[in-house]
């Protein structure tokens, strides 16, 4: 199946009355991570440099990875004509990088290292089909359709060839979920924090906390239970457990607990 271009997406659509301007924070701050696939691809390929296979599937991931942040920062700026996407980028690059001359998975064994970008993948699809449904701008709409849909399919891209290698390394249930949870436990790390604050706040001093805190504000808001339940299907799925059946049920009830408690907090906190 032909992947989706640029020129596809129907800018001329593009309505400046359904603009929300916080969704605009968050666009810029996905612009600059997606288009940094790059370097995560570079790192893949040394830790799974043997791997031919593997690699063409980064290489093919990282190319996506760098169009969804094109699209994203195309977006933006024609909701912010100031925005300087390349200006940003740099800015986000400066402050934040990841070891690409590592030899090893930071995750101690390349199942784990494919756990957790099933994990990454898991997170980014439901992410963008959360915000394609909260936004009304048609455009960004068509965006995150394309983006969720690549993310998914990137998803089992990964989960396909941890299946390959979890023949080879033995990888255990236990170890699949303890690289599962430490994913999860990143997930309002610095890229995320310096992504929110180099693309939108250019003029002030980097605050971990406070730009951690201002991004996850903002996503938290446009995630609903039935994006939460999908998201812990496919984690589940990614550490080896049954994905759907009562603990999932269990753990979307917890999560969606745990967000709404996060949000109300955050807000109190902004207000």
């Amino acid at each position: 199946m032909k992947h989706w271009t640029l020129e596809q997406i129907p800018w001329n659509q593009f309505d400046p009355a359904r603009v929300d301007p916080e969704f605009v924070k968050l666009v810029k701050a996905a612009a600059m991570v997606e288009f940094n696939g790059g370097d995560y691809a570079t790192y893949l390929n040394r830790v799974f440099a043997d791997d031919p296979e593997f690699q063409a599937v980064a290489a093919e991931w990282a190319q996506e990875e760098v169009q969804h942040g094109q699209a994203l920062a195309r977006w933006a700026k024609l909701a912010d004509p100031s925005f300087d996407f390349a200006t940003a980028f740099k800015r986000f690059t400066d402050g934040y990088s990841i070891d690409i001359d590592a030899e090893e998975s930071v995750r101690g064994s390349r199942a784990g290292e494919l756990v957790a970008r099933c994990i990454v993948e898991t997170g980014t699809s439901s992410y963008y089909a959360a915000l394609r449904e909260a936004t009304d701008e048609p455009v960004l709409k068509e965006i995150c359709r394309n983006i969720a849909a690549d993310e998914l399919r990137h998803y089992k891209l990964f989960y396909s060839n941890l299946r390959r290698y979890l023949d080879r390394e033995g990888l255990n249930g236990w170890r699949r979920l303890k690289v599962t949870l430490q994913r999860l436990g990143e997930s309002e790390d610095d890229e995320l924090a310096y992504a929110y604050f180099a693309a939108n706040h250019p003029d002030e001093k980097y605050d971990r906390s406070r730009f951690a805190r201002a991004y996850a504000r903002r996503a938290y808001a446009v995630y609903r239970r039935h994006h939460v339940e999908r998201g812990i299907a496919m984690a589940l799925k990614a550490s080896g457990l049954a994905p759907t059946g009562r603990l999932n049920r269990w753990l979307t009830t917890l999560a969606c607990w745990f967000m709404q408690v996060r949000l109300r907090r955050l807000e109190a906190i902004n207000a």
